[in-house]
């Protein structure tokens, strides 16, 4: 049997990895504490949970969905980015609900990449950017987020060689992994650069709503004329703690939206009618939950930093989403580093190689851990010692 050459190609998913490493320890009978991946442990809130067990009851959402989900879902979104960002949407036309965000932006290069293509993918980022990418036939060209430029890409130092095949940009702030934040000047500069390119801006913005010390992350559709050029993918995992019910957004430019519209008819039935009922209670009901998730992560986010500087990593204090970027001690990379909490005290970390090849030097340590968890593991770092002290010169 021959695999076609795209998957053959195709490294293993970053967390299908970590997964099997921390499962192989544990299966030796170590406990292994995991601030690895981002999966917020807080449960759903109820009344979004009591929204879906009274739907689940209903004959008429046992049937087959609409892959363009339900009407009354697309306008709960269009109400929420109206009240959360003052972004009017035309619900009709510029909303498409999605199974996850992740299911939108594995698809949307299928619309727009043909093969030779480009699509500007910031590095470290979200590995199914480019991934999609190449799915579709074309290449990743790699634009560096670096500390000093406060992981913001230099799209100035891009070539014109490259632009000339470039059909896509993928931005993405609140960032992952490097927790970075984007403000509305950043937004409009990548509006100008786009238009003077013709490319499309897809911004993936699923982390707006975990934010700390009083800080809003903007929405990229806030920016002047950011409809004219692209879309904003968004989700409910993070910001109502449904990652396993699997619903989110696309939303923005219209003939973006369009397109993706119908690549999911021809690919999928939709969200279970059920599943988007609960969408709707979790946007249109009270919003008190986003804050109180939000203390319980700031929380934990003051303490992970305080053990991570403790022990001579570099850190900066993060202003938004679930993660904690910290450089990695002078003679390591990130995967030694990472091998090395595991071996010595049992805790798992992201090597930020998994990213890209500007991650290499970092790693990512995600806050969705319970308190008890987070506790021990924290106390396990702190007795961490580095072994890799350089010998000084005679």
């Amino acid at each position: 049997m021959k695999v076609a050459k795209r998957i053959s190609g195709l490294k293993p998913y970053l967390f299908v990895e970590i997964t099997k490493k921390i499962a192989d320890k544990r299966a030796k009978g170590e406990e292994i504490i995991s601030f690895a991946i981002g999966d917020p442990d807080i449960p759903t809130p109820p009344h979004i949970i009591e929204r879906l067990c009274k739907e689940a009851r209903n004959p008429e959402n046992h049937r087959y969905p609409e892959s363009a989900g339900l009407p009354e879902l697309s306008r709960a979104i269009a109400a929420w980015y109206q009240r959360r960002f003052s972004v009017g949407l035309n619900p009709e036309t510029e909303v498409l609900p999605l199974i996850g965000s992740k299911e939108g932006i594995g698809h949307i290069a299928f619309c727009f990449i043909d093969p030779g293509d480009t699509a500007l993918v910031t590095d470290p980022g979200y590995p199914v950017y480019s991934v999609s990418t190449y799915l579709a036939g074309g290449r990743p060209y790699y634009v560096a987020l670096k500390e000093e430029n406060d992981f913001l890409p230099d799209l100035n130092g891009i070539s014109e060689n490259i632009l000339k095949s470039t059909k896509m940009l993928w931005i993405n702030y609140p960032n992952n992994p490097t927790a970075a934040v984007a403000d509305l000047d950043f937004f409009n500069r990548v509006v100008e650069f786009a238009k003077k390119h013709d490319i499309i801006v897809c911004h993936d913005g699923p982390y707006s709503e975990v934010s700390y010390d009083g800080y809003e992350p903007p929405s990229f559709l806030q920016a002047d004329d950011a409809r004219d050029v692209g879309v904003e993918f968004h989700s409910l995992s993070k910001s109502y703690n449904m990652t396993g019910w699997r619903i989110g957004m696309v939303v923005g430019n219209r003939e973006v939206v369009g397109a993706l519209r119908t690549l999911k008819s021809n690919l999928d039935s939709g969200i279970p009618q059920a599943i988007q009922y609960m969408a709707i209670e979790a946007l249109n009901g009270p919003q008190d939950c986003i804050a109180e998730h939000n203390n319980v992560y700031q929380r934990r986010r003051d303490l992970v930093v305080e053990v991570l500087r403790n022990i001579g990593l570099d850190v900066r204090m993060p202003r938004a989403s679930l993660y904690v970027w910290a450089k990695v001690p002078e003679g390591y990379n990130s995967v030694d580093f990472t091998a090395d909490l595991l071996e010595q005290v049992g805790v798992a970390v992201t090597p930020g190689a998994g990213y890209g090849r500007n991650g290499d030097g970092y790693v990512r340590l995600s806050l969705t851990i319970p308190d008890a968890a987070l506790v021990k593991g924290l106390s396990r770092l702190s007795g961490w010692r580095n072994t890799r002290h350089l010998t000084p010169k005679r």
